[in-house]
């Protein structure tokens, strides 16, 4: 998708041959944790949907004059139990026997962005003979437990300065994969709602991304709390099943300056430069095919008997690499959506209303993705971040391959980094031999280690350590 030169017409795909692997066994210990915990988190999972907060307060009212009423004498005590034990099965009882069948359609925006909530509604109809009053509507996220092969390989970042208790039985990694994998946080629309029989409804929902990518929204649940708020049941909704693209969070930014300017382009094709017409008039030349019909000249054609066109000059605007390193290795991840996020928060800031900028990366193999000129037009290359994964075999000579073809088109380059090490820095450097000046940003855990390798291998460019968490404090000193 907007690829250019050859990468445009179909580039032959650099894969490698992945050789066949045998998977590793999970020891038995690990198995048995894995099947306690899933179902523990599922169980844990159906009872807080289902009991309200206040049930649960009443649960352990309960619980505490069972302990304390055991003494029939006291009788204060014994009443309190007996009132708990009447009011539960009561809501219980009601919860239980409510029924309804609704129907919902959402209509959601073509895009999020992660970490900034995402509002949508949803044309809830009632398909029962009954209406339907005081209900909820939640958008539950999939279904976030990890694999069993993930539980019992991916270690948790600090595992190993954990008690020996933890590390044997490794709970926290359990809840630390869970997090990792949440797509997004459940969405509550507005309650206490009533629908007739065969009427229609429309509802504001709301949910915070938590993750970039292709989000599902194909779980959204019908509560239906009783009178007294203690209990309350769930049903799933028909609905179809949606997606929305989630873009990557985007970092502030201090104001750029880029180098380059525009300028003028005398006939011929302006390339990727291309920004349209300056105004200026040059002259009159005959019309050549693919010549559009608001520049033919109508008095000259009726004049000479031949169709004539107005020529103008075409301004060429400045073009500009955003160039990600999507190499990654095991434990790294989290960095990779750093180095996400900082690529998208160039994309986003230059201003293509008077720049161009091209997206190079890996995605199986070397892709240059081209953005258009214009207002608001980051979209294509944001949406190709926001389905970016990372490549665990280091080959930085194919894209700079694509970078050096390119080079002499390119006004300048920003090159963010995913960790550093000596092969980075001779990538870096050949991409300067071309003249093409490069601003590198390089994402990393340890600054001072990465301090040391620049020591040995010097940079040929301007270059800034981005450490979380501080990644955004950084950028704000990054001026371009």
């Amino acid at each position: 998708m907007g690829h250019l030169g050859s990468e445009q017409r179909g580039w032959p795909t650099l894969r490698r041959p992945i050789a066949s692997k045998v998977a590793p066994k999970v020891s038995w210990f690990y198995r048995a944790l894995y099947r306690s915990y899933s179902l523990g988190s599922l169980i844990s999972l159906f009872f807080n949907r289902r009991v309200t907060p206040v049930g649960w307060g009443i649960l352990s009212l309960l619980l505490l004059t069972t302990i304390l009423g055991v003494d029939f004498s006291k009788s204060t005590l014994y009443q309190l139990f007996s009132l708990i034990v009447g009011a539960l099965a009561v809501s219980l009882g009601w919860a239980w026997c409510r029924r309804g069948r609704l129907m919902v359609e959402r209509e959601l925006p073509r895009y999020a962005t992660v970490g900034e909530s995402l509002s949508y509604f949803v044309t809830v109809t009632n398909r029962g003979r009954y209406a339907l009053r005081g209900f909820f509507l939640d958008e539950w996220p999939p279904d976030a437990r990890p694999t069993m092969m993930s539980f019992a390989r991916i270690g948790e970042p600090g595992e190993e300065q954990r008690n020996a208790f933890d590390r044997f039985f490794v709970y926290y990694r359990w809840r630390w994969l869970m997090e990792r994998r949440l797509l997004f946080e459940a969405g509550t629309g507005r309650g206490q709602l009533m629908v007739g029989p065969g009427d229609s409804l429309k509802v504001r929902m709301e949910i915070l991304p938590l993750k970039r990518g292709i989000i599902p929204l194909s779980d959204l649940r019908l509560r239906l709390p009783d009178p007294l708020g203690l209990f309350q049941r769930c049903r799933k909704v028909l609905s179809d099943d949606d997606h929305v693209t989630v873009f990557p969070r985007c970092y502030r930014l201090a104001p750029m300056k880029l180098s380059g300017q525009a300028c003028f382009e005398h006939g011929g094709d302006t390339l990727a430069h291309a920004a349209g017409q300056s105004g200026d008039f040059l002259g009159l030349r005959d019309y050549r095919s693919g010549d559009p019909m608001r520049r033919i000249h109508w008095k000259g054609w009726a004049r000479t008997g031949r169709p004539i066109v107005r020529e103008f000059e075409d301004i060429s605007l400045p073009h500009y690499a955003l160039i990600l390193d999507n190499f990654v290795e095991h434990g790294d991840e989290n960095l990779l959506e750093d180095s996400i996020s900082v690529a998208a928060s160039f994309a986003r800031a230059i201003d293509t209303r008077h720049n161009t900028v091209d997206l190079v990366t890996m995605r199986d193999e070397a892709a240059v993705i081209r953005e258009g000129q214009g207002v608001g037009r980051s979209e294509k290359i944001m949406k190709v971040l926001a389905e970016l994964t990372g490549e665990a075999e280091e080959r930085l000579e194919e894209l700079e391959k694509v970078v050096i073809r390119h080079s002499e088109r390119l006004t300048a380059g920003i090159a963010v980094f995913t960790g550093w090490n000596l092969a980075r820095a001779d990538f870096l450097g050949r991409l300067a031999i071309t003249g093409l000046e490069i601003t590198a940003l390089i994402l990393c855990r340890d600054a001072s280690d990465v301090r040391s390798i620049i020591e040995e291998r010097p940079l040929p460019c301007r270059y800034h350590l981005l450490e979380p968490p501080g990644v955004e404090e950084e950028l704000r000193k990054v001026h371009l």
